[in-house]
């Protein structure tokens, strides 16, 4: 089973139990009904990226869905947390790309989603034998990258918030994978 098609989303929940805080944020991302698998940081080769509106309609409640998942809590007063996942794909469709998770305090969702998107180039860049400095900034190795050729996207899809006194505050990122012998709900389930 190889996904082709992937949709991103995030989330942010508060409440004043960690779990439930992390069930909110499941319900803000939309993907609260599922029963998540959390996967390694692959981008499937010929994976098509589609809204999470068109994905979703592929989903069935209480489904197995494979993701890669970024998620980050805390009950701190203004206490910043951000979960941020990176992605970069290759120029050649039938080559693998890379996601990356990033969880963080004190990032904003630039600095935490920047990081995020540098570290799944950053992966995507080795094994495509593209010779970089590590030590530049992500905005010049970005350059590099793209002036290869071999890399043809990135991005990135971050949530961030700050906490709230008495409060667990959780917040996550996610790449949602499906497979393509899937028809989309409303198809497989006719109303009769």
């Amino acid at each position: 089973m190889v996904p082709n098609k992937i949709f991103f989303t995030k989330g942010v929940g508060r409440h004043k139990e960690r779990l439930a805080s992390f069930e909110l944020a499941l319900r803000n991302a939309g993907i609260e009904k599922f029963n998540l698998v959390y996967v390694s940081s692959i981008f499937p080769p010929n994976c098509k990226i589609i809204s999470k509106e068109e994905g979703l309609k592929f989903l069935n409640p209480g489904e197995i869905v494979y993701c890669v998942m970024a998620r980050v809590e805390n009950n701190e007063h203004h206490r910043l947390t951000a979960a941020s996942i990176g992605v970069a794909i290759p120029s050649d469709s039938n080559q693998y790309g890379y996601l990356s998770e990033h969880h963080t305090y004190g990032e904003t969702d630039e600095v935490a989603g920047n990081y995020a998107e540098d570290l799944a180039a950053s992966m995507l860049a080795t094994t495509l034998g593209i010779e970089f400095d590590a030590n530049m900034g992500w905005d010049e190795r970005e350059q590099v990258y793209k002036m290869s050729g071999k890399i043809i996207k990135t991005k990135n899809i971050t949530q961030s918030a700050e906490g709230k006194g008495g409060l667990w505050t959780t917040v996550i990122a996610a790449a949602v994978l499906i497979t393509d012998e899937k028809k989309p709900v409303a198809e497989a389930n006719p109303v009769i």
